[in-house]
């Protein structure tokens, strides 16, 4: 997988900063307020370090936004990054901060003056989200970016700080490289053995196949993947970090490796964008690798079913009723509403297997909901207030943009089938809603749930300020942080 650029944190050393080669990233935010290391290198430029911080356009600059002087008389280094950041500042400016020395992030050696920041690792966290690059299938010599190194006041303590975060950048880039990965090579086969591998973090990971499904009576699930060469499976991974006995918090993710939309085929344009339809599966995934790496103090479990939708003699028709593990029937009316029937069941397996304390799923579920929150925030839907709320703080926390959806019995009643006990559509006004609605008839009443509907935030066509564009891993930190505050906190260490 690809992994997050190496930081060094080390002490400042003024002595080496005119010696320096490569670049030199400099937090700043006024001209009379320079730290030592900007005094230095300000002597060495003859003032022009100070005339640029002064100038209008370093002005203008929000914080967390950048500047640069190319080539510096009087210093080894081809370029000084001055990005605005006072030191009284938030988590998103620091991490936008660090997200503007990432995107400038070459092979040459950086050094990135935070001294006595308060935010330094908030910093490193966010250099090292923009830093991604996903080459995995580039022909060619390939050139790794950095190293970094940060000079802080206290390098173990913020080292400290920043090794949580780390964590969850690993998290964060599994889940990119999953959703960037072409469906040849993602295939199911391929999805399940990258999560079988997180064994060896201490994860404990089975993999059902169709036969198991079958015997489970996964007929949604199953309906949605029998046009395809790839067999469908369904992929468990445990992570028992926290009491013995203690019910789990689970997430549940939609793996559609492909969609063609079945027999109710899609149109070709955009379509090479389907292989982004496993999102919530990726997501699912990057955060259970994330709470092993960190040795979360919670139990969680995630699930993941993984299928491929594909037209062929054996497809699924509309018009085909197919049972759902529950027992309830479903009238397929649409082939490429699919993602919803892959969920059912394993929503339900979830819940019969593991008595979840909360439940979570993810997935790339509607075009519907980009038309109503664009690319900017998830969809939620949820039948708890209290597991919303604590969702939508942690993702506002983390700056990922979350929603919260309605849901009613009027969307309901647009799923009432003539010969089944529902349809997997209901129309097109509020199709994300009635999405949602179909979903909700696989949650048990007494089991807090939200359903986070990421078409629109999983994968994004411009640059954002973290993230180059492609896949985002949009979810990660706001479920990790989801579970660290409502289910570690109440737990303990194995």
């Amino acid at each position: 997988m690809t992994q997050p650029v190496p930081i060094r944190f080390v002490e400042t050393d003024l002595d080496q900063l005119v010696a320096q080669e490569g670049r030199i990233a400099l937090l700043a935010d006024a001209p009379g307020a320079l730290t030592p290391a900007a005094r230095r290198l300000d002597r060495a430029t003859k003032g022009a370090l100070s005339r640029a911080l002064a100038s209008a356009g370093f002005g203008k600059l929000k914080p967390g936004e950048a500047m640069e002087l190319a080539f510096p008389s009087g210093l080894a280094c081809e370029a000084v990054q001055l990005v605005r950041l006072p030191k009284r500042t938030d988590s998103a400016s620091a991490r936008k901060a660090g997200g503007a020395m990432g995107r400038a992030l070459g092979a040459a050696a950086t050094l990135v003056l935070a001294e006595s920041h308060p935010r330094a690792a908030e910093v490193a966290f966010g250099l090292a989200l923009r830093a991604y690059d996903f080459t995995a299938h580039k022909t060619g010599e390939q050139t790794a970016k950095g190293p970094v190194a940060m000079m802080v006041a206290a390098p173990e303590a913020v080292a400290a700080e920043a090794a949580p975060m780390a964590a969850v950048a690993e998290g964060v880039f599994f889940t990119r490289d999953l959703v960037n990965e072409p469906a040849n090579v993602l295939t199911t086969h391929d999805f399940a053995a990258r999560l079988a591998a997180m064994h060896e973090l201490g994860l404990e990971v089975e993999i059902l196949e169709e036969d198991e499904l079958l015997k489970l009576g996964m007929g949604a699930l199953l309906g949605v993947g029998q046009g395809s060469e790839s067999p469908s499976k369904v992929v468990v991974m445990q992570w028992k970090g926290g009491p013995k006995g203690e019910a789990p918090f689970a997430l549940v993710g939609k793996g559609v490796v492909f969609d063609t939309g079945g027999i109710s085929i899609k149109p070709a344009a955009g379509m090479e964008e389907m292989t982004m339809d496993m999102g919530g599966a990726g997501v699912v995934a990057g955060v259970m690798r994330t709470l092993a790496l960190r040795k979360a103090r919670a139990n969680v479990v995630g699930l993941v079913g993984l299928v491929e939708n594909m037209p062929d003699g054996r497809a699924q028709r509309p018009g085909d009723v197919v049972r759902s593990m529950k027992g309830d029937t479903i009238e397929v009316i649409n082939t490429d509403a699919e993602g919803r029937l892959v969920l059912a069941d394993v929503l339900w397996y979830a819940q019969e297997r593991f008595r979840p304390s909360g439940m979570i799923n993810l997935a790339t579920l509607t075009g519907a909901i980009i038309i109503a929150l664009g690319h900017e925030n998830t969809g939620v839907f949820s039948n708890s207030d209290d597991l919303c709320n604590a969702f939508l703080k942690a993702a506002a926390v983390e700056g990922e943009g979350a929603w919260r959806m309605p849901m009613g019995e009027a969307y309901d009643a647009k799923l009432k089938s003539r010969v089944a006990d529902m349809m997997n559509v209901g129309g097109r006004d509020g199709g994300a809603i009635t999405a949602a609605q179909f979903l909700a008839r696989f949650v048990k009443s007494e089991v807090p749930w939200c359903h986070l509907d990421i078409a629109g935030t999983a994968l994004v066509k411009a640059d954002l300020a973290l993230a180059p564009k492609g896949a985002t891993g949009w979810g990660v930190m706001a479920l990790n942080r989801l579970i660290a505050e409502k289910y570690e906190a109440r737990g303990g260490a194995k």
